[in-house]
C-alpha cells in the first residue's frame, strides 16, 4: 500500500526560460519581478551597485574613504586632546605650586570644663608661631607651630609643669642647622623632648616631701610648614576632623594611639615595668 497513493498528481506546466538556460520546475523566487537593465549583473541588483567606479575622479574605494575619515578626525582630536591636555596641566601645576609654596596659616582654639572636680586639673597650650624661636633652616623649613592638651589626674603639678616646660625643651631641642630628613630629625626631636621632660618632673616630684603623686597624659601637635607630627602619652586623643562636600558630613580620622591597659601591648608594658593592672 502506498502512502502517498491517495495524493493527485502534480501538474506538469512548462515554465518560461530565464536568462539562456530554461528552467525545470518551480523556483523558490520566482514571484520576483526580474532583473532591469540598468542592473549592474545578471543575477540582480548587487549590493554596492550605487557606488562610483573605481577609475572615477572621487575619493575611490569605502576602505580608503574611512580610513581617511578616521585620520582627519584623529588629526582633530588629537590636536583637542592636546590643547586640552596643556590647559590641564597648566592648571595641574598651578595647584602643586599652590600646594607646595604656599603655608596656610594656623589659628588654634581651646574649650574647657573642669567638672565636678574641686580644680581644673587639665592644662593646653596653643603657640600659633614658634618659627623665630625655634631658628629652623630656612631652606628646608619656613614655619612650626605647636598646640598641646595635658589631662592631668591625681592634682595640678604634673599637667601644669608640662604645659610650661615640654615646649621650651622641644624648641631648645629643635634642629637649627642642616639636616638630611626633616622628618626624622623632627620625630627623634619629639622623642627626646618628651623623655627629658618626663625625667625632670620625676627629679622634681621625687624630691619633694612628700613626693608627689600628681600624673598627666601629653597630646601635642607640631605642623611643621604644612606636615602635622602627632606625639602623645595616655588615653588623650588627637582627632582631624573633614568635611565632605558630597556628602555633607564631617568624617572623624584618629590621628593617635591611646595608651590604655586595656590594650595588650600597654598592659604587657606596665607589668615589665613592675605594675600592676587589676
Amino acid at each position: 500500500m502506498d502512502l502517498f497513493g491517495d495524493l493527485p498528481e502534480p501538474e506538469r506546466s512548462p515554465r518560461p526560460a530565464a536568462g539562456k538556460e530554461a528552467q525545470k520546475g518551480s523556483l523558490l523566487f520566482e514571484d520576483l519581478p526580474p532583473a532591469s537593465s540598468t542592473d549592474s549583473g545578471p543575477g540582480g541588483p548587487l549590493l554596492f551597485d550605487d557606488l562610483p567606479p573605481a577609475g572615477s575622479g572621487e575619493s575611490g574605494s569605502l576602505a580608503v574613504s574611512i580610513s581617511q575619515t578616521i585620520k582627519n578626525e584623529g588629526k582633530g582630536a588629537k590636536r583637542k586632546t592636546s590643547e586640552e591636555e596643556n590647559g590641564n596641566e597648566e592648571l595641574v601645576e598651578k595647584k602643586v605650586c599652590k600646594a607646595s609654596s604656599v603655608i596656610f596659616g594656623l589659628k588654634g582654639y581651646v574649650a574647657e570644663r573642669k567638672g565636678e572636680r574641686e580644680e581644673m586639673q587639665d592644662a593646653h597650650v596653643i603657640l600659633n608661631d614658634i618659627t623665630d624661636e625655634c631658628r629652623p633652616p630656612s631652606s628646608l623649613i619656613t614655619r612650626v607651630s605647636y598646640f598641646a592638651v595635658f589631662d592631668g589626674h591625681g592634682g595640678i603639678r604634673a599637667s601644669k609643669f608640662a604645659a610650661q616646660n615640654l615646649h621650651q625643651n622641644l624648641i631648645r631641642k629643635f634642629p637649627k642647622g642642616d639636616v638630611i630628613s626633616v622628618e626624622k630629625t623632627v620625630k627623634r626631636c619629639l622623642l627626646d623632648t618628651f623623655k627629658h621632660t618626663d625625667e625632670e618632673f620625676l627629679k622634681q616630684a621625687s624630691s619633694q616631701k612628700p613626693a608627689w603623686k600628681d600624673g598627666s597624659t601629653a597630646t601635642c601637635v607640631l605642623a611643621v610648614d604644612n606636615i602635622l607630627y602627632i606625639a602623645n602619652l595616655g588615653d588623650s586623643r588627637a582627632i582631624l576632623c573633614r568635611y565632605n562636600e558630597e556628602s555633607q558630613r564631617h568624617a572623624a580620622l584618629s590621628l593617635s594611639k591611646e595608651h590604655n591597659p586595656t590594650q595588650y601591648e600597654e598592659r604587657m608594658r606596665i607589668q615589665k615595668a613592675g605594675g600592676n593592672v587589676r
